[in-house]
């Protein structure tokens, strides 16, 4: 398991780095919940039905990324900044990208 990056690291990364990882963990974490909220029932007082499932993948995003810009999520973010990092630093072979 990786160490979480210092706040000196976290401050040399470049902020569309960093927003990347925290989106991949988000989508990892909302397609983890995503389950977890599918049996929950949509009747009852307050059951929007039909809307409401519409609207339920929505929220779960939501949720996931609430949860990861917290410090909340998988935990995902910091081993997966470092492999960008990691891959940026990384020479290229000429005639790609």
């Amino acid at each position: 398991m990786t160490r979480p990056l210092t706040p000196a690291e976290m401050s040399a990364v470049p902020p569309r780095l960093r927003q990347a990882a925290q989106a991949f963990e988000a989508q990892a974490l909302a397609r983890l919940l995503q389950p977890a909220f599918e049996t929950i029932g949509t009747g009852g007082l307050f059951g929007g039905g039909t809307a409401e499932a519409q609207w339920r993948p929505m929220l779960v995003d939501a949720i996931a990324t609430k949860a990861v810009r917290a410090g909340q999520g998988l935990g995902l973010s910091d081993a997966i900044l470092r492999e960008l990092l990691r891959r940026q630093a990384m020479p290229t072979e000429e005639g790609q990208p």
